[in-house]
């Protein structure tokens, strides 16, 4: 097959399970067990060796690498669901140049700090 439709086939199969589910599980120690097992997938799908570095090959299908994926992710969550959360400007009514940043709520409890929100 052409690396074209190895590209496709892997953006069908593997992207849509790994992009899956990533902003809830992205920072979970199981996510490098996923990464590694991306990283094997593209050395099949480029007949590469195991040895090999996968940095070039993810820059030849133009394929974010996991972690990247996950920022992006989680970027595009805070972009969509903006209203969850204010700005400095709205918390206090001093102009700086902080202003515009997100305020984020304050929570005592670990699983909250940790996630998404």
């Amino acid at each position: 097959m052409s690396l074209e439709t190895l590209r496709m086939v892997y953006f069908a199969y593997i992207h849509s399970i790994t992009s899956y589910g990533i902003i809830l599980g992205g920072n979970r120690p199981y996510s490098d067990k996923i990464f590694k097992i991306k990283k094997k997938v593209i050395r099949i799908i480029t007949n590469s060796r195991m040895r090999d570095s996968c940095t070039e090959l993810l820059e030849k299908f133009e394929i974010l690498p996991l972690y990247s994926q996950y920022i992006l992710s989680i970027s595009i969550f805070v972009i969509k669901n903006k209203h969850l959360s204010y700005t400095n400007n709205q918390t206090h009514s001093s102009h700086t140049r902080f202003q515009t940043n997100l305020h984020l709520p304050t929570a005592n409890l670990k699983k909250f700090q940790k996630g998404v929100y």
